[in-house]
């Protein structure tokens, strides 16, 4: 065979791959029947004439030109067992071989999927699916990285057994009933929520206050002044002496106005003339710049309902009313445990480990989350260290880093199994994040168990530990944020995808780069996380947005 044809081979055998990989990803059947799966050793192999020098089967219609490369999304291109490179690189060595005969080498081993700029690998789920939605090969299910073109591509599955994303935040925000109430000083709750409504203790303002500095004056002018050296009318000196009809006294801001005084006219719309009478440049009318007692709030009234975020300004406005604590909702106990061989804490990545990222990030996600969270603690690859922790905390939430996967040094779910405990969310069909669960120790007691890989380790915090801390914390949910795209964003083709997104300041948001699992850049950048449902959505689709701390 001359090399010419041999790559003309090539071409067409690569063709076929695309177009079945195309119907395996899609769900459907491929439209030539059984005889277009890939060829086992001895068989006849497409591109190769058969007996009669019978022409090699070619896509159809739907398969022709470049209608499969078009389907997949950059980052989610089919990886070590599927299709790389345009197209150039095969599924099977085994295909190459007989396509190009035994003259011509086999192409070279496919890229890792880690080698594809902007994206990274997650934790590989119990179904054998990894983030980029390919299904791994062999019984220890390496991911995509360890794959080469040798690999036969496998037709992506739902993520079977995994709770829907809706479903999973659902579940989460039930798990936990709100926490027993707790007083605390005003200076010591914000971020709490409120357990109790704020009610007003007293009128506010509690007393008729000058909203300006200028004069408290009673009746129509012109008015007279009191003699040079009287007392003015200030804030915080009580005891003003009421006005006579016709008179007028100087008062400052906040001041408490005196009795009899109908109006306070500002400094900038007065005028003393020598005999000492106060003019007014303009017209004034009853009651101006008073802020008159009770006019914001009664004595009694519900100012804010239960179940509200303490806030900075919810805090001046229970000062305001008289508060010196208030009654909230204990804010939950967090454990973290930061699992892995690999993590350094300190320190350049050297000699094969690497810094760990999510020990410094989930203390502060957590408390921006309501949580007191306790120190990180890292215990490595150890599953007896991990089974005393657990047993041992005393936590309402022990938070899981790494180890939620079924690999050889995967330890939490057999670690849940010994302690006995309730898989409330095991799997998740979101992307990334796959390999999250939820589970319930005992009564009030949580495990959230996150990926190792930092963007969806922050898929897991969004997806379960929000949603239940919410419930714990006793918050109320808002009505989702939700926003239009800038640009189409690709999405996985039966799971749920959470991407980094940035608001462009025309009310939209624009996917971020630098959005695989083991990368945090992307993240760093975000105003938020984009929804985005299977299959993808286009530009101008109005997604739903998790907010970020």
């Amino acid at each position: 065979m001359k090399e010419a044809d041999g790559d003309s081979a090539l071409d067409r055998a690569t063709e076929e791959a695309l177009a079945l990989f195309a119907d395996q990803r899609r769900g459907t059947r491929s439209r030539a029947g059984a005889e277009d799966r890939f060829p086992d050793e001895g068989a006849q192999a497409p591109g190769r004439s058969g007996a009669g020098g019978a022409e090699p089967r070619r896509a159809g219609p739907a398969h022709d030109g470049q209608a499969p490369l078009a389907y997949f999304p950059f980052d989610e291109m089919p990886v070590g067992g599927g299709v790389v490179d345009g197209g150039r690189a095969m599924g099977t060595a085994r295909a190459a071989q007989a396509t190009r005969g035994p003259s011509v080498p086999a192409p070279a081993p496919a890229p890792a999927y880690d080698d594809f700029p902007f994206t990274g690998i997650d934790d590989t789920g119990a179904d054998g699916i990894d983030d980029t939605g390919v299904v791994q090969n062999g019984k220890d299910r390496k991911r995509a990285r360890d794959m080469t073109a040798d690999d036969t591509p496998h037709a992506p599955r739902a993520s079977h057994g995994a709770t829907s994303w809706p479903a999973a935040r659902a579940v989460a925000a039930a798990a936990g009933d709100a926490l027993p109430a707790e007083d605390r000083a005003l200076g010591d709750a914000l971020g709490q929520v409120l357990a109790e409504s704020l009610v007003a203790l007293t009128d506010l303002p509690s007393f008729d206050t000058s909203a300006m500095d200028g004069w408290a004056v009673s009746g129509p002018g012109p008015w007279k002044l009191p003699p040079p050296g009287a007392q003015d009318v200030l804030a915080g000196r009580p005891g003003a002496r009421p006005l006579r009809d016709g008179s007028a006294v100087r008062i400052a801001t906040g001041a408490p106005v005196p009795p009899g005084a109908t109006a306070v006219l500002r400094s900038e719309h007065g005028e003393v003339t020598v005999k000492g009478e106060l003019l007014a440049a303009r017209h004034v009318s009853h009651g101006q710049d008073i802020r008159p007692r009770g006019g914001e709030c009664r004595q009694g009234d519900e100012l804010v309902p239960a179940g509200t975020l303490v806030t900075p300004a919810l805090l001046g406005l229970a000062a305001a009313v008289g508060y010196d604590e208030l009654t909230v909702v204990r804010r939950p106990r967090v454990d973290v445990l930061v699992l892995g061989d690999e993590l350094l804490r300190e320190g350049l990545p050297e000699g094969g480990l690497i810094r760990d990222a999510l020990g410094p990030m989930l203390g502060p996600w957590l408390r921006a989350l309501g949580a007191e969270p306790g120190e990180a603690l890292c215990l490595g690859d150890d599953e007896d260290a991990l089974y005393e922790a657990l047993a041992a905390s005393t936590a309402d939430v022990v938070v899981t880093t790494g180890g939620t996967a079924s690999g050889p040094v995967d330890h939490v779910h057999p670690t849940l199994r010994r302690l006995g405990a309730e898989l409330l969310v095991d799997g998740v069909a979101v992307r990334p994040g796959h390999p999250m669960l939820l589970a319930r120790l005992g009564p009030g007691r949580h495990v959230v168990g996150l990926p190792g890989n930092p963007l969806a380790a922050v898929a897991g915090l969004l997806t379960l530990a929000e949603p239940l801390l919410c419930g714990l914390t006793g918050r109320v949910p808002g009505e989702p944020v939700r926003a239009v795209l800038a640009e189409s964003v690709s999405g996985h083709p039966a799971d749920t995808r959470l991407v980094p997104v940035s608001y462009d300041g025309a009310g939209r948001v624009r996917p971020l780069r630098f959005h695989g699992p083991a990368m945090l850049r992307g993240l760093a950048a975000a105003d938020g996380m984009a929804v985005v449902p299977a299959g993808g959505a286009g530009r101008a689709a109005e997604v739903q947005v998790l907010g970020l701390p």
